[in-house]
């Protein structure tokens, strides 16, 4: 085409263009506006025609650029009706950059420079230029004048006509409901009915804000600020714009000026500005005199509103730099927090909005603060009513708010209610009634309709719809909201204009650098847009897609940084991947439903995976919102059960959409949840949202923020919450009026359990309006009113109402505590809610007689006639539990008038009058009036400590003990008498109290005359009343006046002073923390045998002259009467008086001096004692320090003495006087004088005295420094000593040194010395004392380094004339030295060698010789020549064969063969003709040394005893042996037990037992033998009619071997020990066993443990128990009740029983039962045999009828404190008991003390082990130091020998 040709098509396209713009100017307006924010209409371009105002517009818009045009052409043809054939050309030829129509460029105009939001020109330059002259104040006034009225006209210009885009209704713009506003904390301005002109909403006590209230503050001076704090979509930025409108309107007429600023607009700005440039560079500028307007604003300052909008998206921090005025350019924050702290423009007022978050630290602390809540459903209402003009479309879009709860949610949010208006308006005409809910069922489906509606044909072409979305994307990525003319495609920027999607506004980067912005018309919606690229773009892989699924991190007020772009974005993501969201987005991406369904699945995975995590309160919430977008019951239902039972949101923000939310995914909840909101901001009618939720059952509520408004909203939810229990709203600005609604709604949930109303600052009024809704609440169980305001008069109201009320048990008022706990009756909530009032009807008195009520009325201000009045409550109330009205202003009086009424108010636990006042001369007034009180258990009255509490009995419980304690009152002696009046008549049985009072020892005499009158006391306690020694000896003669005082404790340095009776050994124990026993007859105290009466007196100076007074007066006292004295120290003249008034006190059973220092000389006073004084049993001495002497009663006759003087520093100086003294004695059964520093002569010295001296039990050495020398030197005691029957000397660590006696003369003594650390210069010094005491028959010598040479030489140096002589060597070398090296040393002998035995495990070889050596050297030698051994070998045959010719016991253990040795007793067997036991048992030799042995076994055919157990042969080695039997007729034990006995070897075995005779003792233990060998071994017993013991245990002889073995029984008739244990008899095997036995006559020991005999061999068993029985092992028998009930029977009486073990049966409470007893029972096992409590005191009563016993194993049994008890009472009785196991039980420490009590009356008994008890390990340990015979360590501290041992 020419140019002709194109320039006429080009004036074609023009003509046309604007003839088609002449028809619609008004939609040329709208988009020039759109394009040219900054530009308006002149008049003069108002003045001309059609034609020539559409060209102007022309030319404006293409001056603006060619993006602006190219973007204006897409909407001509987008937009209006453009024939096909011209748009072609129209985007052809002016779509492009290079297509502009020449007729603009004839006709194109320079656009002037304009204003920030307003089209006015100025021709001002900035107040950067010079200044104007100086003007006079006329002028100056007149220019701010002129700028002020500039100001309102640009606003009227701007918001006077807002014209609606296109598709929408003519009322969009117009429909303007003022949201929610709250003020927060103390900000709430004086005045809050301000406003109501301005036809807003009334203010609701103070809590709903109107506009105008927002500059009610009270801040008089200094910073105005207020900061609106909203969530998005709240209506912050249309609050902003609407207060401008109102200004320019006149209705804001307190301000002058008002200027807008928004900060994302703001951010754009990147140079230091000052604030007169923001002010008229950036907003607008005066026509002149700048300086002199900005001078008049900071003049006026109090009448510019400054607003700021998006505080939260302020990005530039300001400088640190303090600017101190407005010539220093800032950044726009710093500016910002200038005028905010008042540092410019002072006085000015500033509002700022935000998002809920961290706000600037420029705020200053002072700012009013906001909250914007949104619509509630009136708001909602009247939006929809000024949204619709058509009625009936307002009609139906009512009904479907009114329908559907969903919709009401997302209405609270303004700007989506906003969206779901327009919806609705596009879908009512042509959907049927109640459609909303499917058509607009998420917030996300919301916006996809909205989007379809505003396209012309259904959904927008998908390219544009995927540009504007990436354009909405790469926006929230970089952070920015406003978007420049390049940053939009130009045919995407026409397609958002064409849809309203996108709005332009005019921005500036700086003075004189002004432009055009582009943003979305909502933050929302630029998220729905992101959300939608995301899903949509086949660029975003699934990993991008799922890192976008996150919820916002957790924030708390003021606590966390700016909030983000994308807070929304997670919850339309989930809303695209709801199923309904499908078409659309196929539509969009232009891809099919399963690539679709793909990227939904991928949201849907990122959501399930964050349901299953444990996410913080504002997570939670985000994750609901995000749910309840995908419309998936299945992930709801996931997210419902995940969450915590007890869900908790502290701390931020709530809105009704919120709890909306959260409500509808707890209906997919199967649990109950509870629901703690605390210090949440909440918005007022949210608890609407919780209407209905039954899943509900704790609600809890406790914010400043929640008034009546919100306790309105909330009592119309509470009735439809059915599983509601617990509620709770605390710390709340609700009033009475909102009780008042609260109240009906409580009325309506008769299921709540608790209810909670405490920090509510509530009056009386609502209190008392409260409580009267307790007869409609059947099943509250706590109403909490505390931390309101409630008076005394009101108080009582409320006491009066607990007692009116059936179901209060307990009213609880302490300063700011007010509590109702109640107790719900049978009665069901109908019948309760129909009672009429309080008072209630004779039925209900009824009730209240039987019930019992707590009050509590602490620190209430109540005075004597408060009293009087709850007094005559009370009497016509229930009884009471406890009455405490501690801490009130009664005074004497009042606390007499309660003391009085206590009796009549029938008080069954305490009444506590602390802290009211009372003097010491109320006192007596208060003793007086409780004296007749039959009830009262304990009184506690300290005047000092302002106690008064008095302790009542039921009563039906009758009391035994009364305590009443008078503590720290001032009493001195002359109040004793008035006292005591009171006190008399009521004393029985009762603790008195008077210590911490001035009585001095005038009082203590006046009490000792004064006591006998108050009749017999428990105890009374006189400690702290500054008593001296003169008191003690006034108080002493008592316990011949008082009956009941057994025990006087006094210390004088603390001043404790104690007179009592009997008591509890609990006391005695140090520390005294002890728990308190349980109530019942089981924990009583134990008593002595014979009532013991004490004197302790402790921290005194005691002189001759005060123990003369002391022992006076102690003569007439009755006995048995214990001494107890401490003193630091007591000087030789002091202890002498003392001794020597012992003989006048024939009551004196026990003399203790603890802790007090004696002299050097005091152990030679004591061992005088024994002659000065015979009653003496015993005289304890320890470290010059302890004491302790034991006297006998004088009816006892005299007996055994013991002496123990022990730490003393003994010297040999003190040696011959002491043992002088200690002749005197008659019978001295004990002497220990260990850890003295004797050393070796004091030992010398005293073993030349031991003839002399009278000891016939034993003598303790241990510890004082002996040598060697002086062991070695013992044994030259022997013969001058004959009573000695035992010594043992270790000088290792130990350091012992035991001398044992006998009272006759001992004919065999023995000698035992350990780790004495022998030389070769000692051994011929022992053998040659050992030749000299012909009188020592065995020497033990341990660990003492005698080598196998020193030994030698030993052996050789031995002899004696005549007699057996033991020697037993443990030494580590004997385990070394191999049998042979062995043999060779007894060579060496000088005597004959008649036993050996050796073990090399346990290092020990022993022999016993006989004297003199006799032999018979030719025999020897003949032997000797048919041996073949080499010539060493032949030469120690020889000289064994020599020294062992009368070898009668060869025992070898635990020792390695080797075939030399073998071979060597080979020849040594052969040889011995009288030897008669041998044993070889668990040893190792090979086939070889085997055969050797069994070769010389062959020849002694005199052995009596053959022992080859535990061995290691196998079944070759084992018939090798057998062999040996062959020939052994004469054999009476033999044990082969543990040898593999198969086929072969038993029959050679039964073949053998076949010709034993004589055989006493059989045994065969895990053996192995089958069935068909035990009936051939069983019929080769019969030949041993002399078998008296027979041991198979733990073989498998089942039934049928039983039955075999009960066919033998009769033919042993002398068996007396039976071992069948581990066989797996059953009951048919028992049963046949026990009929057999009966014929064993003489049968003593029967072991058939650890078979399932059952209860019916027991009771076989229990008819034919044999008479002379000593031990029965029936362990893990399958015995039960009835069976051990029977065998228990059965054993009652029998003469010989020494154990019994039922170990690990079910016996429960059928334990042993005994009538008769079992006098010679030594043990007794029921180790786990499920024994409790119940079982415990027959067992305790079984066990006292057998008096031997010396182990009681109990132990993994269910024991407790119970059976403790019942042990403790029968210990004293078992005098022989050495050992009690009770570990793993259920004994706490109170058994265990008791257990120790039980131990201080019995002390035979070594140990008790408590192991695995619930004791702690601190209570333990001060147990054990009590008592160090309690042990609970794991390792037992004493190692028993093993079971059966």
């Amino acid at each position: 085409m020419d140019l002709v040709s194109l320039q006429l098509g080009t004036e074609h396209l023009w003509s046309w263009l604007v003839r088609l713009l002449s028809k619609d100017p008004e939609w040329l307006n709208a988009k020039v506006k759109f394009f040219l924010p900054k530009m308006e209409l002149s008049s003069g371009d108002k003045a001309q025609d059609a034609t020539q105002g559409v060209i102007l517009q022309l030319r404006r818009l293409h001056a603006h650029g060619w993006a602006t045009w190219q973007a204006f052409i897409h909407c001509v043809c987008m937009e209006l009706d453009v024939p096909l054939d011209l748009e072609v050309p129209l985007l052809s030829t002016w779509g492009h950059r290079d297509g502009f129509p020449s007729q603009l460029e004839a006709g194109e105009e320079s656009q002037p420079a304009s204003q920030l939001h307003h089209g006015l020109k100025r021709p001002y330059q900035g107040c950067g230029s010079s200044p104007h002259p100086k003007q006079c104040k006329k002028q100056q006034l007149e220019l701010a004048r002129r700028y002020l009225q500039l100001l309102k006209t640009s606003a009227q210009e701007r918001y006077g006509s807002r014209i609606p885009g296109p598709g929408q209704p003519l009322a969009f713009h117009q429909a303007y409901i003022p949201p929610i506003l709250q003020w927060s904390r103390t900000t709430a301005p004086f005045n809050t009915q301000e406003g109501a002109t301005l036809g807003d909403p009334k203010a609701e006590d103070g809590t709903d804000v109107s506009i105008q209230d927002l500059f009610n503050t009270r801040a008089n001076k200094g910073p105005r600020v207020t900061v609106l704090l909203g969530k998005a979509g709240m209506g912050k930025t249309t609050l902003a714009h609407r207060l401008c409108q109102r200004w320019a309107d006149g209705q804001l007429d307190r301000f002058q000026a008002l200027f807008l600023f928004e900060f994302r607009q703001l951010n754009l700005i990147t140079h230091l500005l000052t604030l007169p440039q923001l002010l008229f560079d950036l907003y607008l500028s005066p026509e002149a005199g700048p300086d002199s307007v900005f001078q008049y604003l900071e003049e006026n300052a109090d009448g510019v509103l400054l607003i700021f909008d998006g505080l939260d998206q302020a990005l530039h921090p300001h400088s640190s730099r303090e600017k101190e005025g407005p010539e220093d350019p800032s950044p726009a924050l710093a500016l910002f927090s200038g005028l905010c702290r008042g540092t410019l423009l002072p006085g000015c007022w500033v509002l700022a909005t935000s998002r809920p978050g961290k706000l600037p630290n420029c705020l200053p602390t002072e700012a009013a603060t906001v909250h914007m809540w949104g619509f509630d459903r009136p708001r909602v209402e009247e939006y929809m009513v000024r949204f619709f003009t058509d009625q009936l479309r307002q009609e139906a879009a009512l009904a479907e708010l009114r329908k559907n709860r969903h919709l009401q949610s997302m209405c609270a949010v303004p700007a989506l209610c906003q969206v779901t208006c327009l919806c609705l308006h596009h879908l009512l005409p042509c959907s049927s009634p109640g459609q909303s809910a499917s058509l607009l069922p998420t917030v996300t489906q919301n916006y996809v309709q909205m989007v379809s509606i505003l396209g012309p044909r259904g959904y927008p072409p998908p390219e544009s719809l995927l540009d504007l979305s990436e354009v909405a994307l790469r926006g929230l990525e970089t952070g920015k909201v406003i978007f420049s003319v390049g940053d939009i495609r130009p045919s995407t920027m026409a397609f958002g204009a064409a849809l309203g999607l996108l709005t332009s506004f005019c921005v500036c980067t700086g003075p004189g650098h002004q432009g055009t912005g582009y943003a979305f018309t909502h933050l929302s919606l630029q998220e729905f847009f992101a959300a939608l690229y995301l899903m949509a773009s086949p660029k975003v892989d699934k990993n991008a897609l799922a890192g976008h699924v996150a919820l916002n991190s957790r924030w708390v007020l003021r606590t966390k940084a700016r909030p983000g772009l994308l807070d929304h974005l997670p919850s339309f993501l989930a809303g695209l991947a709801s199923y309904a969201c499908r078409p659309f987005l196929s539509h969009v991406a232009r891809r099919d439903g399963t690539w679709v369904g793909a990227k939904q699945a991928t949201v849907m995975q990122a959501l399930r995976k964050l349901a299953t995590r444990r996410l913080t309160g504002p997570k939670v919430v985000a994750l609901c919102h995000c749910v309840g977008e995908t419309q998936e019951p299945e992930l709801a239902s996931l997210v419902a059960q995940s969450l915590p039972c007890h869900l908790s949101f502290h701390n931020f923000p709530l809105t009704f959409a919120d709890l909306a939310a959260l409500t509808n995914i707890l209906g997919h909840r199967n649990a109950p949840i509870h629901l703690d909101f605390e210090g949440c901001p909440l918005e007022p009618h949210c608890p609407e949202a919780l209407a209905g939720c039954k899943q509900v059952e704790n609600l809890s509520f406790k914010s400043r923020k929640c008034g009546d408004a919100f306790a309105e909203a909330l009592s119309r939810s509470l009735p439809t919450m059915r599983s509601l229990k617990k509620l709770g709203l605390a710390g709340s600005k609700i009033t009475a009026r909102g009780i008042s609604h609260l109240v009906q709604a409580l009325r309506l949930c008769p299921q709540l359990e608790e209810v909670s109303f405490q920090d509510n600052q509530l009056k009386d009024w609502a209190v008392l309006n409260i409580v009267e809704v307790l007869p409609c609440l059947p099943r509250l169980q706590k109403l909490d009113l505390s931390r309101n305001n409630v008076s005394v008069s009101t108080l009582l109201c409320l006491t009066k109402v607990a007692v009116a009320c059936p179901t209060v048990r307990t009213l609880q008022v302490r300063e700011g505590d007010l509590i109702f706990l109640l107790s719900p009756p049978a009665e069901t909530a109908a019948e309760l809610r129909g009672a009429p009032d309080l008072q209630g009807n004779a039925s209900q008195r009824k009730e209240a007689q039987s019930r019992s009520l707590t009050l509590r009325l602490q620190q209430c201000q109540l005075r004597v006639h408060d009293v009087q009045e709850l007094i005559a409550q009370l009497q016509e109330g229930p009884r009471l539990d406890d009455v405490d009205l501690s801490g009130n202003q009664l005074d004497d009086e009042g606390c007499r008038l309660m003391a009085e009424a206590a009796s009549q108010l029938h008080i069954t636990r305490n009444l506590d009058l602390s802290d009211n006042g009372l003097s010491v001369d109320g006192v007596h007034c208060v003793l007086s009036a409780v004296s007749t009180c039959q009830a009262l258990a304990d009184l506690h009255i300290s005047v000092l400590h302002k106690t008064a509490v008095f302790v009542f009995a039921p009563e039906q419980e009758q009391l035994k003990e009364i305590q009443k304690r008078l503590t720290h009152c001032g009493l001195q002696a002359k109040h004793l008498e008035q006292l005591c009046r009171a006190l008399r008549g009521r004393c029985c049985h009762t603790h008195l109290d008077f210590s911490g009072n001035a009585l001095g020892d005038e009082g203590a005499a006046q009490l000792a005359q004064l006591l006998p009158g108050l009749g017999p006391l428990q105890s009374l306690d006189l400690s702290e009343n500054s008593l001296s020694l003169d008191a003690v000896f006034m108080l002493t003669p008592c316990f011949s006046t008082l009956q009941w005082l057994l025990h006087l404790d006094i210390s004088l340095e603390s001043q404790h002073v104690v007179l009592r009776g009997d008591r509890t050994g609990r006391d005695q124990l140090a520390g005294g923390s002890l728990p308190e026993f349980p109530a019942g007859a089981q924990f009583l105290a134990f008593r002595q045998p014979r009532v013991r009466r004490s004197l302790c007196l402790r921290q005194c100076q005691l002189d001759p002259l005060s123990l003369t007074h002391l022992c006076e007066t102690l003569e007439k006292c009755p006995g048995p009467l214990e001494v107890k004295l401490s003193c630091e120290v007591l000087s030789d003249q002091s202890l002498e008086t003392l001794l020597h008034h012992l003989p006048q006190l024939p009551q004196l059973s026990l003399l203790q001096l603890s802790k007090t220092s004696l002299s050097p000389k005091s152990p030679l006073l004591l061992a005088d004692l024994f002659s000065l004084c015979p009653r003496v049993q015993k005289v304890d001495l320890r470290s010059l320090y302890h004491v302790t002497l034991h006297f006998r009663s004088s009816k006892e006759r005299e007996g055994e003495c013991c002496g123990r003087f022990t730490g003393c520093s003994l010297s040999q100086e003190h040696v011959e006087p002491l043992c002088w003294l200690l002749s005197k004695c008659e019978d001295l059964n004990q002497l220990d004088l260990s850890a003295n520093m004797l050393g070796d002569d004091g030992l010398r010295c005293i073993l030349e005295c031991l003839p002399q001296l009278p000891i016939s039990g034993s003598l303790d050495l241990s510890h004082n420094n002996i040598s060697l020398e002086s062991a070695l030197g013992l044994v030259k005691t022997f013969p001058s000593c004959p009573r000695i029957r035992e010594a043992s000397v270790n000088l290792g660590s130990e350091q012992s040194f035991w001398i044992h006696f006998s009272r006759q003369e001992e004919a065999g003594k023995t000698l035992r010395l350990s780790q004495c650390s022998f030389g070769p210069e000692h051994v011929p010094i022992l053998a040659t004392n050992l030749n000299q005491a012909l009188q020592l028959t065995a020497l033990t010598i341990t660990q003492c380094c005698l080598d196998l040479e020193q030994l030698t030489l030993l052996l050789s140096l031995l002899r004696w004339p005549v007699g057996l002589f033991s020697l037993r060597v443990d030494e580590p070398w004997v385990g070394k030295a191999g049998v042979l090296a062995l043999l060779e040393v007894c060579t060496q002998a000088s005597g004959n060698v008649t036993e050996i035995s050796i073990s090399e495990i346990q290092q020990q070889l022993c022999l016993q010789l006989e004297f003199p050596r006799q032999g018979n050297p030719e025999a020897v030698a003949l032997r000797l020549s048919h041996c073949d051994l080499g010539t060493h070998h032949s030469l120690l045959s020889w000289q064994l064969m020599e020294t062992c010719a009368r070898l009668r016991q060869l025992s070898l253990s635990q020792v390695n063969l080797c075939n030399t040795s073998s071979l060597l007793l080979q020849s040594l067997l052969e040889s011995l003709s009288e030897l008669k036991t041998f044993r070889l048992t668990s040893s190792h030799v090979s086939s070889e040394g085997l055969a050797h042995l069994t070769s010389g076994l062959s020849h002694c055919h005199h052995l009596e005893g053959l022992d080859l157990s535990n061995n290691q042969f196998g079944e070759e080695d084992t018939e090798v042996l057998m062999g040996v039997l062959e020939g052994m007729c004469r054999l009476k034990r033999l044990d082969l037990s543990h040898l593999p006995l198969g086929s072969s070897a038993l029959a050679m075995l039964t073949q053998g037992l076949s010709h034993m005779t004589l055989l006493q003792s059989l045994r065969l233990s895990r053996n192995g033998i089958r069935d068909v060998g035990w009936y051939q071994l069983f019929k080769a017993l019969r030949a041993a009619s002399s078998l008296k013991e027979l041991g198979l245990s733990h073989n498998q002889i089942r039934d049928i071997g039983a039955q075999h073995l009960a066919a033998v029984l009769p033919w042993l008739p002398e068996l007396r020990k039976i071992d069948l244990s581990g066989n797996g008899i059953g009951p048919a095997g028992g049963v046949r066993l026990a009929e057999s036995l009966a014929l064993c006559k003489h049968l003593e020991e029967l072991m058939l443990g650890y078979n399932v005999l059952g209860n019916s061999t027991a009771l076989e068993l229990a008819q034919r128990l044999p008479q002379h029985l000593r031990v029965l092992h029936l362990p893990s028998s399958g015995l039960h009740q009835e069976g051990v009930l029977i065998l228990s029977r059965a054993l009652d009486g029998l003469p010989y029983v020494e154990e019994i073990n039922l170990a690990e049966n079910c016996l429960a409470r059928e334990v042993p039962h005994f009538h008769q007893g079992l006098p010679l029972l030594r043990q007794i096992d029921l180790v786990s045999c499920e024994i409790d409590n119940h079982a415990a005191k027959p067992l305790a009563a079984s066990l006292a009828l057998c008096p031997a016993l010396e182990e009681i194993l109990l132990s993994w049994n269910l024991l407790g404190d119970e059976a403790a008890a019942e042990l403790a009472q029968v210990l004293p009785q078992m005098s022989r008991l050495k050992r009690m196991d009770l570990e793993k039980n259920q004994i706490t420490a109170c058994g265990a003390w008791l257990l120790v009590e039980g131990l201080a009356q019995g002390s035979g008994i070594q140990v008790i082990r408590l192991w695995n008890n619930p004791i702690s390990p601190d209570m333990a340990q001060r147990l054990q130091s009590q008592e160090p015979r309690l042990d609970f360590a794991f390792f037992d501290k004493q190692p028993q020998p093993p079971r059966g041992s």
